[in-house]
């Protein structure tokens, strides 16, 4: 398995897989690149190199104490991109990914990124505040630290019902897909996990949206109970200077089902473009 270790020691995780253009794809919280096996063969099979990677703390890498932040995320990001020296890249992210890539793109890859893709991202900024008076209280996050350090086992397994919608009527995702889900959250460490929630809500990329100089396509479904669309891609999409935003009618945060279907041809229809 390939590992790549960054300036501070830490052991980071990826697959690559296929020939071509590099696209890179960084995953939500708390998973890993497993989330993205469908993706990794799409891009694989039309024609692109990609790449997806374990952040810090997460998955197959290095159980990291400290560097649970957005910066960091952000420069191990760059360490990796810069040691597989890829260029023309397309990078694309979910969730706290989304948030990942946005910084990568603004503050380290000028020059390397000529398209960014998010879906269901965490910019701006999830939480409310005075100058975010729209975000979600602390309260919220409060209590997803609080599920991970009483039982993270369980506090996974409940969180599915509503990243994948499964609180719907109608929902068809599958018990397969909601106990990958957990599989994955079982790798995060614990402290790896619960800095991370900090990261994902807290963290303003105003400036880095402001900041992007290539397309951007967001995406993000209308019924997303995790990063809710009116603090997030609706906002985005007015922060950027070259955006593309598409809305799935019904589609949960979790990329599953019809809803991954649609976005992966879009996924690939904004490569090309």
């Amino acid at each position: 398995m390939p590992y790549f270790t960054t300036s501070d020691g830490t052991d980071i995780y990826y697959t690559d897989q296929g020939e071509g253009q590099p696209v890179l794809l960084s995953h939500g919280w708390p998973l890993s690149s497993d989330a993205w096996q469908v993706e990794v063969k799409l891009l694989a099979d039309n024609g692109y190199r990609a790449i997806a990677h374990d952040r810090r703390g997460h998955g197959r890498s290095s159980k990291t104490y400290t560097g649970n932040d957005m910066d960091t995320y952000a420069r191990d990001l760059a360490e990796l991109i810069e040691h597989l020296d890829l260029q023309n890249l397309v990078v694309v992210g979910h969730s706290t990914g989304g948030g990942e890539v946005v910084r990568y793109a603004a503050q380290h890859g000028v020059g390397r990124v000529v398209k960014v893709i998010t879906a269901g991202a965490v910019p701006p900024i999830m939480v409310k505040s005075d100058s975010n008076p729209d975000g979600l209280p602390i309260e919220v996050f409060d209590g997803i630290r609080a599920g991970v350090l009483k039982d993270a086992s369980q506090f996974y397994i409940e969180l599915t019902e509503a990243f994948f919608g499964a609180n719907r009527e109608g929902s068809s995702v599958s018990e397969g897909a909601k106990r990958d889900f957990w599989r994955q959250g079982m790798l995060v460490n614990l402290a790896a996990a619960y800095d991370c929630v900090k990261a994902f809500s807290e963290t303003d990329f105003t400036e880095d949206l402001k900041a992007l100089d290539v397309p951007i396509f967001v995406a993000q479904g209308d019924d997303d109970q995790i990063v809710p669309i009116g603090d997030a891609a609706l906002k985005t999409i007015e922060l950027v200077k070259d955006g593309t935003l598409k809305v799935y009618p019904g589609a949960p945060h979790g990329i599953y089902g019809d809803y991954q279907a649609e976005l992966d041809q879009d996924i690939l229809a904004f490569i090309k473009k």
